[in-house]
């Protein structure tokens, strides 16, 4: 792509398109941990008066949260980074048991310029680790990609009971410096 055609092509805000595929499909509880790269989605969650948006202390509680929405007859979604994958990894015996619709969007860490090592065995872990509890999962690096990869993930968990997750990936969120 020449830097006149990139000039030509539209900025595609990923963020916002989380959002709206989660609006898009019904969701009325977000759940998160707070992180910088679901900054977007969660101030328009906080924002909107159709959206229960609850901060949690530990991933792992987003899903026991999720499966109760499910049973009062509401949908969510489970935001948060790759190192809380590893906090959830027992949690999901939950989804795999009950089979409820389980959506989460992981932002990444620790698979492109990480500046934290402390990031970088979870970050090589997260996706395998996921598949290994039954979690179907996608990955996104570039923007548009976001949405339709979510919108996906979002059919399959609300319409088969299933566990998903959409990855995005620490090239798409941009590498994160180390300030003194």
């Amino acid at each position: 792509m020449t830097t006149q055609e990139k000039d030509l092509k539209p900025e595609i805000d990923w963020q916002v398109d989380v959002f709206n595929v989660l609006k898009a499909h019904g969701v009325k509880h977000v759940v998160y941990v707070p992180d910088a790269g679901h900054s977007a989605a969660i101030r328009m969650s906080i924002a909107d008066p159709e959206i229960n948006d609850v901060v949690l202390t530990t991933e792992e509680e987003g899903i026991g949260y999720l499966a109760g929405a499910w049973l009062g007859g509401e949908r969510g979604a489970l935001l948060m980074q790759s190192s809380g994958v590893g906090n959830c990894i027992n949690t999901l015996a939950l989804q795999a048991c009950a089979r409820f619709p389980l959506l989460m969007v992981v932002t990444m860490r620790g698979d492109w310029a990480e500046f934290n090592p402390w990031q970088n065995p979870m970050g090589q872990a997260t996706e395998a680790s996921l598949k290994l509890m039954g979690v179907m999962t996608w990955r996104a690096d570039d923007p548009e990609d976001v949405a339709p990869l979510l919108h996906g993930a979002a059919t399959m968990a609300f319409n088969g009971d299933s566990a998903t997750a959409l990855l995005l990936g620490q090239r798409l969120i941009g590498e994160k410096k180390w300030v003194k």
